[in-house]
């Protein structure tokens, strides 16, 4: 994925009106029997003041990061037709959850467990599915829905990992800092991209967003919401009260 990235970045050549093509003898790739995944309701909830229980939560969060890269590339790979920055603004989110992911996994490892050691849900996955058809509701449901949810869960974490106060627990709240930071980012290229492309198409983004949620039954947002960070992320004062009214 680094590579990929210093290749666009060096001049790597990008065709917006060209689909990419499978040959004909290429078969769907597989996935790894690890990790396990079960309904999201399956996954077994490990307190972080045990070391399992640590493990587990990096291993949580490792996996959404992992799914984050293929997000990132499938949303580079499907949607023809873009404007350049498009493409290179979802390269740079894949090339940045990768170091992510090797953030967790490097740390996972220190502690004596690697990725797929646990179970796992699809829940990202899913939803990329759900919208593999259509890129208006790809830019609500998964960047600016359910990768914002982490803007709003990542601090509460890390005060859970500062109680913990071992230096496995505190070093992980250092690598969520970095995440924190860069899924703002990240978010606000979804909500860049969405605002763009309702604009394109005529369409108001909030009664938008709305059709699509029920749609697409997309889960309901929850608070305490991480407002600081959503406006960084391009959330504005109108979609900010819309989440607190819900």
């Amino acid at each position: 994925m680094h590579a990929l990235q210093a290749a666009c970045v060096a001049g790597l050549g990008i065709d917006p009106q060209a689909a990419l093509v499978a040959p004909a003898d290429c078969s769907l790739p597989g996935r790894p029997p690890q990790p396990a995944l079960v309904p999201p309701m399956q996954v077994p909830h490990r307190s972080p003041f045990t070391p399992d229980g640590l493990a587990a939560l990096l291993h949580a969060v490792a996996h959404i990061e992992f799914n984050a890269i293929n997000l990132a590339l499938d949303a580079a790979w499907r949607f023809v037709g873009m404007p350049d920055d498009f493409y290179r603004d979802w390269l740079r989110v894949a090339d940045e959850e990768a170091t992510h992911f090797g953030l967790l996994r490097a740390h996972l490892q220190s502690l004596g467990h690697d990725y797929g050691d646990f179970p796992a849900h699809d829940g990202l996955w899913e939803m990329c599915i759900k919208t593999q058809d259509d890129i208006t509701a790809r830019m609500a449901l998964v960047p600016r829905t359910l990768e914002a949810r982490g803007l709003d869960a990542t601090p509460l974490m890390q005060a859970r990992l500062r109680k913990v106060g071992t230096a496995a627990a505190l070093r992980a709240v250092e690598i969520l800092d970095v995440i924190l930071r860069d899924e703002i980012g990240h978010v606000a290229v979804g909500n860049r991209w969405y605002g763009w492309l309702c604009a394109q198409q005529g369409l108001e983004p909030r009664a938008h967003y709305r059709a699509l949620a029920r749609q697409h039954q997309a889960p309901r947002l929850k608070p305490p919401f991480n407002d600081a960070a959503r406006r960084a992320a391009g959330f504005t004062e109108t979609e900010l009260a819309d989440l607190h009214s819900a």
